[in-house]
């Protein structure tokens, strides 16, 4: 873990030419933005494979946690990453139509950066007939090339009504459950499965490559957990093998399992949140000590500052009001921008040099945010620390600007008693994102 910290990425790859400064002006009329450091992608990416030593996920669900699907996904493929992965197969077949319309080709073999494969593991419920009809999304899920995930019984019954309907074999990854007790075959449900599957690929309508797992306590190194799901995972190879199946890939780490614990890097390794600079557990490693790079910097600007007398609630409730005569100021992001109403008087902003917080409740468009004191020790007037246009910062890569008070997607997270992954993934969909330090691949910021 400190070797991955201290090892020096590759060079980022062609897709990223040299990070600018400069920030990207703010599209049409929008008043805030999420600037996206496609160059830390890369080196996020790159840093993570040489500690992995395997090949690489991408997983860019959930519009790559919020960063931008096609942008993330080219710069990833870009960095090294041979396989893309995300969750559901709507998220799958439009990742396949930004690659198609990017030139991406598909992979005749083993895939690579240039014909990467692409894997989605939630796929639609519905019975055998629907699954064979024209219009079904599992033929569609076929003809679009991607891998899919089975755990059960009816799920392989539908695939193989779509499968017989297409004409085309289905590419599957058999999940078990190694612990979790969420997606996957549980133990008394693996050899029918497995049998089931293997009867498939003897009639040539799936080949299944891959066995494949989630680790439920990956972040905590030391609880003896990823131990535990590595001895059901190794039952579940038994069970399968006896089968007379022998997938090629094994995968069960995501990012914390890559890290810490070497054991369940096996054949690939899916990397979702380490990708976009953030740590699976801050109080293990901050990704400062493990050496990322945060990619989003979510910014606003101020819109009105006023002077509020002491006493003054402010927004809705009155559950703040000013101890002293102050400057307040007006953010227009708010819960319908993703930022989580459980940061109400408690939010870290940055204003220039000035650290502060959201004071107030979180409206659903805006907030209003501490400036500081409007009189002196003395009662003397005090002038505003900031104006109208001036660039409120409510996270982004710690140490990015000298100049700068920048809160961090973990601190706004430790402010609303919830983890990183849901402060940058929550970010809606109004919110522009703004490329640097890499060629987004074409304008795919929203999905």
């Amino acid at each position: 873990m400190t070797a991955a910290a201290t090892t020096t990425p590759p060079t980022p790859p062609t897709v990223a030419p040299t990070t600018s400064t400069a920030r990207p002006p703010l599209p049409g009329a929008a008043t805030s933005r999420a600037v996206i450091d496609l160059g830390a992608i890369a080196h996020n990416g790159s840093l993570l494979a040489q500690a992995a030593g395997v090949p690489w996920m991408a997983v860019v669900k959930a519009d790559a946690y919020g960063h931008g699907l096609g942008p993330v996904a080219l710069t990833a493929l870009s960095a090294g990453a041979s396989w893309l992965g995300v969750a559901q197969l709507a998220e799958a077949l439009t990742l396949r139509s930004l690659l198609d319309e990017a030139g991406i080709p598909r992979p005749a073999g083993e895939p690579s950066g240039r014909a990467p494969r692409i894997l989605t593991w939630l796929l639609p419920v519905m019975d055998p007939a629907r699954a064979a009809a024209q219009d079904s999304p599992l033929r569609v899920a076929l003809a679009a090339d991607l891998d899919l995930s089975v755990s059960s019984l009816s799920q392989l019954d539908a695939l193989l009504a779509a499968v017989r309907a297409q004409g085309t074999p289905a590419r599957l990854h058999l999940k078990v459950d190694t612990g979790m007790s969420r997606g996957g075959a549980m133990e008394e449900d693996l050899p029918a499965l497995a049998a089931a599957l293997k009867r498939a690929v003897d009639e040539g309508t799936v080949d299944v490559v891959g066995l494949w797992s989630h680790l439920s306590r990956a972040d905590e190194p030391t609880s003896g957990s990823t131990e535990e799901h590595l001895g059901r995972y190794r039952g579940a190879e038994r069970i399968v093998r006896e089968t007379g199946l022998n997938p090629p890939i094994h995968h069960l780490a995501a990012t914390g399992g890559l890290l810490w614990h070497p054991g369940a890097r096996m054949d690939l390794v899916r990397v979702g949140i380490g990708l976009y600079g953030l740590s699976p557990d801050p109080c293990v490693a901050t990704s400062a000590e493990l050496g990322l790079r945060p990619a989003m910097r979510l910014e606003s600007a101020l819109v009105q500052v006023k002077r509020i007398d002491a006493g003054q609630a402010v927004s809705y409730g009155g559950t703040w009001s000013a101890p002293a005569d102050r400057w307040v100021g007006l953010v227009p992001l708010g819960y319908s921008d993703g930022v989580p109403r459980a940061a109400s008087s408690a939010g870290p902003v940055g204003v220039g040099g000035l650290r502060t917080s959201i004071v107030g409740r979180v409206c659903m468009d805006q907030v209003v945010i501490d400036l500081g004191p409007a009189r002196d020790e003395t009662g003397a007037p005090l002038p505003a620390p900031a104006a109208v246009g001036d660039t409120v910062v409510l996270w982004g890569a710690p140490g990015s600007s000298e100049q700068e008070a920048i809160p961090t997607a973990d601190e706004w997270a430790q402010a609303c008693g919830t983890i990183n992954y849901e402060i940058v993934t929550r970010l809606g969909a109004r919110i522009p994102r703004c490329y640097v330090g890499a060629d987004s691949g074409g304008d795919y910021a929203l999905p």
